[in-house]
């Protein structure tokens, strides 16, 4: 079970670094398709979704927003871990299917160890008690959320330019994963970004998101296509000298 885990694999091993997507936009066909761009990882935001609900489904660990402190540390591993560990029930016929066919018995035995339980740090307490909640037995990565915590912390990200405050909040949280011997993560929103923060030691390294780079590649798109305005406006100019008034071809008159 636990091979199947690309990115639990290669957190424990090597240098451990990854790169993943994150995404918005519903359906699982839009996972595929994500996943066949070569990413280690996808991850479905689903922010105000149910922890059961994920793993149930079938997902190969969990990331969960809005941390303060130890304790909601504590809860969220007892949410994610069957007991002894946690209290999640069993009882989906799911997720196994997501594990190159594993029965249900061995999903119980293994999935304690073999699923990743991920906390984002972007909170100011979350920042206060990163050491405590980075001590927490089965929390596996440390996650940055850049954008919430420069809000919470009074320095937000302002034309994508970082504040010295923020840049030494995230290194302070990228420290502490390494002291407690917990993997580190933080989402980007461009490849050159995600480069920089994996040179530094982040390993699981969000290099895009769907929202942004469907748009923006959509826009360049068109933008090409239509050309600029000025060349649109001659090419109205021209036509309307020429007296062509009308649509002509198989799309009607």
């Amino acid at each position: 079970m636990q091979a199947a885990n690309r990115l639990q694999k290669a957190l424990r091993t090597g240098s451990g670094l990854t790169f993943g997507a994150w995404q918005m936009l519903p359906g699982s066909n839009h996972s595929r398709t994500i996943a066949r761009c070569g990413f280690d990882w996808v991850l479905v935001d689903t922010e105000h979704g149910n922890i059961d609900g994920a793993l149930d489904s079938g997902a190969h660990g969990i990331i969960v927003p809005l941390l303060y402190n130890a304790e909601d540390a504590i809860k969220l591993v007892k949410s994610a871990k069957f007991p002894p560990v946690g209290q999640r029930g069993f009882g989906s016929p799911f997720p196994m299917e997501k594990f190159s066919g594993q029965t249900t018995q061995e999903y119980l035995q293994q999935a304690n160890e073999s699923l990743l339980t991920i906390v984002q740090i972007e909170t100011k307490e979350g920042l206060q008690n990163v050491d405590a909640i980075a001590k927490v037995p089965g929390i596996d990565v440390l996650f940055v959320g850049p954008f919430d915590l420069g809000n919470n912390i009074g320095h937000p990200i302002l034309d994508g330019v970082m504040h010295e405050e923020l840049k030494k909040a995230i290194a302070r949280i990228l420290q502490a994963a390494k002291d407690n011997g917990k993997g580190s993560g933080i989402y980007c929103t461009s490849g050159d970004q995600a480069r920089e923060f994996a040179d530094q030691g982040f390993q699981m390294v969000s290099v895009a998101a769907d929202m942004i780079a469907l748009p923006a590649y959509l826009t360049t798109a068109l933008a090409s296509a239509k050309g600029s305005y000025a060349h649109s406006a001659l090419n109205m100019a021209k036509g309307a000298a020429s007296g062509i008034a009308k649509m002509t071809g198989p799309y009607g008159r």
